[in-house]
């Protein structure tokens, strides 16, 4: 049975209501609200906040809200409800500025790409494209091989440029752009937990043994990382994202330790 603090059990209230108002509401919760990359048109700087109170499924939600109740409360006991309500809000905001960070960098070098081709259009250029950026596509094999073979059809050329461009457009301001989730906060905690309690076991469901807490902070950043730089096909989750909650709790954990006696 869990023990809910105050404010783990207001977080779990506001995220579980706001994602019931998202079935209801449809799409146009998440336009509003989702984190897009900046440069879209859907792009505000409120959705740096708006961002983690939002979920893509049902599956999204209960494995975020999971993490809260399971690691949140011994946090709160400690801090008290303000401070662990103030490192949640600056871990998620963290996570959405280092991912939009990133994210920006992505989509620079895709348009950066796309302008290559542009101006020296090359099969082998237009497959570089889509192996480098757009690796779930198809089809476009055989458009890259007609155009190695004829390197002056414009027809070609053309269209080549419009796909190149609808994809880059799409990347930046598609309903599938923007970030949603609670993670990045989520991933804050439970560094502040394998932090503060690090030789507490965990018994998890996909770990045959117990784990100390430490230990499955330790692999689960590692994996974070690995996945983040090794992106495989159909992958979107914002595995950056995590590694940012992690790392602004890190940051905010070493922070309060200077002032040692206000720490919790």
């Amino acid at each position: 049975m869990f023990n809910l603090t105050p404010t783990v059990r207001l977080l779990l209230f506001i995220n579980v209501g706001i994602y019931l108002l998202q079935t209801q509401l449809g799409p146009q919760v998440s336009l509003f609200g989702a984190l897009y990359p900046i440069g879209s048109i859907h792009f505000q700087l409120w959705q740096f906040l708006t961002y983690m109170f939002l979920h893509g499924s049902w599956g999204h939600i209960l494995s975020n809200m999971f993490g809260l109740i399971s690691f949140g409360p011994l946090l709160e006991q400690r801090w008290g409800g303000e401070r662990f309500l103030t490192f949640w809000l600056i871990c998620g905001l963290g996570a959405g500025v280092l991912y939009s960070s990133v994210k920006y960098y992505e989509l620079h070098q895709m348009n950066e790409a796309r302008i290559e081709f542009k101006q020296h259009p090359t099969g082998v250029g237009l497959a570089d494209f889509f192996e480098n950026y757009y690796p779930d596509a198809t089809g476009y094999e055989t458009v890259a091989s007609a155009l190695q073979r004829n390197p002056n059809d414009q027809g070609l050329i053309s269209s080549a440029n419009e796909t190149l461009q609808a994809v880059y457009t799409e990347s930046l301001n598609s309903p599938n752009a923007g970030m949603l989730g609670a993670s990045g906060a989520l991933f804050g905690i439970l560094f502040a937990f394998g932090y503060l309690f690090p030789n507490t076991e965990l018994m998890l469901l996909f770990f045959p043994f117990p784990i100390k807490a430490k230990y499955f902070v330790t692999l689960y950043a590692l994996y974070e990382l690995y996945a983040g730089i090794h992106r495989t096909p159909g992958d979107n989750v914002a595995h950056f994202a995590h590694l940012g909650g992690l790392l602004i709790g890190f940051i905010v954990l070493k922070f309060w330790e200077r002032g040692r006696s206000q720490f919790y």
